[in-house]
């Protein structure tokens, strides 16, 4: 007797939800101390942009391109 499995559907496929990527951002930092944030970000003025630009370059090098 053969038996008859439904095809493997994935998990992700089921979501039709679309997350605030600032919600997770917040998440982020609220639960794990993880800190994202975009350079380009309008609500940065020109001394915080700098800074982050520079803790990017220090950690992660600078722009390839």
């Amino acid at each position: 007797m053969k038996v008859l499995t439904p095809p493997y559907r994935c998990p992700l496929g089921r979501t039709t939800q679309r997350t605030d990527p600032d919600s997770i951002k917040r998440e982020g930092w609220r639960d794990q101390h993880i800190l994202v944030v975009a350079e380009s970000d309008d609500r940065l003025d020109f001394v915080e942009r700098e800074f982050v630009r520079r803790i990017g370059e220090r950690l992660y090098g600078g722009r390839h391109g």
